[in-house]
């Protein structure tokens, strides 16, 4: 069996972290951190991989079209909000007018210098890692830029025990981004206050974004952003890539949008095992998550 972390023939790292050359580059990568330049009224959502991140690229463009469903129904989302450390979103957000709509999973360290002294917005999302391996466990059997991650307690193990992910480890991504907590351009929220009230989530976003979208706006962006609704639109659920990329008879995209299906795939050792791992690394940080 081959384990994504065994780096066999495919990841390069930059900065020490995994990045897959199908999708990214050494170059690209160090003009991104380097030289991009980022503008006082870009948007960036910022996630680790698999915890709501085209979650809340919908929901910045429906806020941004007030509830308009359109444009989340006729362009895809890497259009919408490009991935900004792949190969073509540095030439598509070059015509993008203002304000930009930005996506990365890019650690801190690796991610534009210009952010950190500019006016732009950030949005951060987590999600609990538990539910993040699950959901990141079938992307891997369905994704192109996976090897065949075998079992489950296969993929969890081999994450646990330090091997090489791409985009690197949720304890460190995590732990670097909640550095800027409390800054005033950056917003923390998790996957679980989303799923728990959608329109409240909704309405912190557009707090912090500084716009006042009326009620109506709101219920639109809420009902259009809806996991039911976004599994069936062909701009969000990723059916419309091209053949190769992603192979969803093995696993769709967008599989269930729920919190605690960990339980379904954790047993009782690997869930305890997996909670001294968390203490451990997240100990200084540990009390600000809401998840079980």
């Amino acid at each position: 069996m081959s384990l994504v972390g065994e780096m066999d023939n495919t990841y390069f790292k930059y900065k020490d972290v995994c990045f897959h050359p199908a999708s990214h580059n050494e170059e690209d990568l160090r003009h991104v951190e380097h030289e991009f330049q980022v503008l006082d009224d870009d948007v960036f959502n910022v996630t680790y991989p698999k915890s709501g991140t085209v979650w809340m690229i919908e929901i910045l463009s429906l806020i941004h079209s007030k509830g308009d469903p359109t444009v989340v129904k006729s362009i895809p989302n890497w259009d919408r909000a490009p991935w900004i450390e792949t190969k073509k979103s540095l030439e598509k957000l070059k015509s993008h007018q203002s304000p930009r709509l930005i996506t990365s999973h890019l650690p801190v360290q690796v991610f534009p210098k210009s952010f950190f002294s500019s006016k732009a917005k950030l949005i951060y999302t987590a999600r609990n890692p538990k539910d993040m391996m699950v959901s990141l466990y079938y992307f891997a059997k369905m994704s192109s830029i996976y090897d065949d991650p075998g079992s489950f307690e296969q993929f969890l193990d081999a994450y646990l025990e330090g091997a090489d992910f791409l985009y690197g480890s949720w304890f460190d991504h995590v732990k670097g981004w909640m550095e800027l907590k409390g800054k005033p351009n950056f917003l923390f929220l998790t996957y679980e206050e989303l799923q728990q009230d959608l329109r409240a989530g909704v309405m912190k976003v557009c707090r912090f974004l500084g716009q006042d979208l009326d009620d109506k706006s709101i219920d639109l962006v809420v009902e259009n952003a809806l996991f039911k609704n976004m599994k069936d639109n062909k701009m969000a659920n990723f059916s419309s890539l091209p053949p190769g990329y992603m192979d969803q008879e093995k696993s769709k995209f967008m599989r269930k949008g729920i919190t605690g299906d960990w339980k379904n795939h954790f047993t009782v050792a690997r869930s305890e095992n997996f909670d001294l791992v968390y203490q451990e690394k997240m100990k200084d940080l540990a009390a600000m998550f809401p998840w079980e």
